[in-house]
């Protein structure tokens, strides 16, 4: 993995000042140095520049970028984040036609497909990748963007200047462009965040490529072109046949990312996900005669402290212990202590940008900075409740059939602290309906499907289009500020659009959570483990955290120069310090509760005071 940016504008000579605008390249991808520093390059034509930081994968000694190309006398030049997993299918075509590969990075391989197929050539590649190519013969940039949105890309258009780059803060690096808000900025965070609409960038004027899109910038203009999205068929096989059919499409999307030129680790939380991910790769370092590095996550005293509920049934710790007992792994238990947990919020912020989910990227963070000691490349369990259906609004009635996005449903507990005026302001309820209705609008209807089959179909689009991109943008910003690079083998596209199509009673038989899954794996885990309910990433119950988020949470509310007092209500905040904290009612999916509310407003605190916007 590694961080992309630049520039591109038709007005420009950028090679009069070749001083000036290198340093600039040079300070975005400083901004974004984090995401890997083993390699740096910079491009710069006359209208447009390049600029890389990189984390070698593959080929460690030969993978330098940009990657420059000529042929019948035009240049190419590709700046790229991402791993392509299937470039051992590409390279012998490409060779046959004549391209010459000079390494053998993936890179390459996007580049001289590109050349060689054109603007189709995207539906050729299978993998997480954000790149930018430069066709000289065209005079085009071309901004890609994978199926899913594993891996980001921003951009900013002010006056006749494209500025793009992997994360936002290497815009704000970009000469003339300084991070402002609207209204729409905050309807983003208090309506739908920690969540992002798709292609929103929050600050105003910032836009990301969506996922499975890619953009062109010529001397006529800019435009966005969507080349996947997920399509709507009858599900034609049986059930024994789609049961082997999940099975292959999963061990092969998890041995495909085992490629990599260092070790690669799992991330092990004990749930069936992970678990499956776990076992697969473990197959395959056995095969080369290594064990396999694996990690889990807990936090100090947490077994003193945990409160078992509806949503957080029971700890994790005991089903990596059976795990461990089944494989020969290397596993590290690591854990994370309240005091940490608080000071990295603020990091999590610095990391993303913007506030986001609180206590659950803060500690994420700190546990990918531990793992990166050891390894590079990690694989997780992201995308399988999205994809097979093993959230609680699949299954329950009262949160499947609610007439807005399932996961966050009631807006009253999202403004408890604002003040009246703001929240009247804000509007939230009408913006909410609006990207709601456009998302189901976007939804592939399929004839014949009765009401419930259309409305867990609905929930599923909404799930990968919405919730996962959230969780992968979380994944992606608390890897690569460390520089580890995760991957997410459940998010192949493969089984995406495959899984989209079973009919509900093949997902889930007899009641039974993400059946298919389970049943496509029976043979990797152990039945006390392939049996285990569902039970999403951990967070502290100890009460000292609560103490230290409401002593943080004081001293802003405190504080009349508190950027936040300009829309909190300090008598309610003060009401809902006091008040006993609440971990059965998620105001944001399954994971947000009281005290994440304390936490979230103190990562919008810190925000507002780090940007000044």
């Amino acid at each position: 993995m590694c961080g992309i940016a630049g520039f591109c504008d038709y007005t420009m000579n950028y090679t009069h000042d070749p001083g000036f605008w290198g340093n600039t390249l040079v300070d975005m991808r400083e901004a974004i140095a984090h995401r890997g520093r083993d390699n740096t390059g910079e491009y710069l034509r006359e209208n447009v520049g390049f600029s890389h930081t990189r984390l070698s994968i593959r080929d460690l000694c030969h993978g330098q970028q940009p990657i420059v190309r000529k042929r019948d006398g035009v240049e190419y030049a590709i700046i790229y984040n991402g791993e392509i997993y299937n470039t051992d299918e590409l390279t012998p075509e490409l060779a046959r036609a004549g391209y010459v590969f000079e390494t053998t990075t993936d890179t390459e391989v996007i580049l001289y497909a590109y050349m060689h197929y054109g603007l189709d050539f995207v539906h050729k590649l299978n993998g997480i990748y954000a790149f930018a190519i430069w066709d000289g013969g065209e005079e085009r940039l071309l901004l890609v963007r994978d199926r899913l949105g594993v891996k980001p890309l921003f951009y900013t258009i002010k006056a006749q200047t494209l500025v793009f780059g992997s994360e936002i803060k290497a815009l704000f690096r970009f000469p003339g462009i300084k991070p402002e808000l609207d209204m729409e900025s905050f309807r983003e965070i208090f309506g739908i965040g920690p969540a992002r609409t798709p292609g929103h960038g929050v600050f105003k004027g910032v836009c990301e490529i969506k996922p499975g899109h890619y953009a062109l910038y010529t001397r006529k203009g800019f435009h966005t072109v969507r080349y996947w999205d997920m399509a709507s068929r009858r599900h034609t096989e049986s059930y024994p046949e789609t049961v082997e059919h999940v099975r292959f499409l999963v061990r092969d999307a998890i041995r495909r990312q085992m490629v990599s030129d260092v070790p690669v680790c799992s991330f092990l939380s004990g749930g069936v996900d992970s678990s499956i991910v776990t076992a697969v790769a473990s197959e395959v370092c056995a095969e080369n005669g290594v064990r396999l590095n694996t990690f889990s996550f807990d936090f100090k005293d947490n077994n003193l402290y945990f409160q078992a509920n509806a949503f957080q049934p029971e700890r994790d710790r005991p089903y990596v212990d059976i795990m461990l007992g089944r494989y020969d792994l290397n596993h590290t238990y690591l854990e994370c202590d309240e005091s940490q947990l608080v000071d990295w919020l603020y990091t999590a912020v610095d990391a993303k940008d913007l506030p986001g989910m609180a206590d659950i990227d803060a500690s994420l963070m700190y546990f990918c900075a531990l793992v990166k000691k050891s390894n590079k490349v990690a694989l997780t369990g992201e995308c399988a409740d999205e994809i097979f259906g093993g959230y609680p609004w699949f299954h329950r009635d009262e949160l499947m059939w609610v007439d807005t996005f399932p996961w966050s449903r009631d807006l009253k507990t999202r403004t408890q602290l604002l003040a009246d005026d703001f929240v009247k302001e804000l509007q939230l309820g009408d913006y909410v309906a609006e990207r709601y209705a456009c998302s189901l609008r976007d939804v592939p209807a399929l004839e014949g499907e009765g009401p419930v089959e259309r409305r867990r179909r609905e929930i599923t689009y909404l799930n990968i289009k919405w919730f996962m991109q959230t969780l992968l943008d979380r994944m992606d910003r608390a890897s690569m500020y460390a520089a580890l690079e995760a991957r997410v083998p459940y998010a192949d596209h493969r089984i995406i659009e495959y899984v989209f199509n079973v009919p509900w009673e093949m997902k889930s038989r007899e009641g039974v959570s993400k059946s298919l899954l389970r049943e496509a794996c029976r043979d990797l885990l152990p039945e006390q483990l392939l049996l285990r309910r569902k039970s999403p990433y951990p967070k502290t119950y100890h009460p000292n955290y609560e103490r230290l988020l409401a002593r943080k949470f004081t001293e802003i509310i405190r504080n009349p120069n508190s950027p936040v007092m300009a829309f909190i209500d300090k008598k309610k905040a003060v009401a809902f310090i006091q008040a006993p904290a609440e971990y059965g009612k998620p105001w944001f999916g399954q994971l947000m509760a009281g005290p994440q509310m304390m936490a979230y407003m103190i990562q919008i605190n810190y925000w507002l005071e780090k940007y000044r916007a």
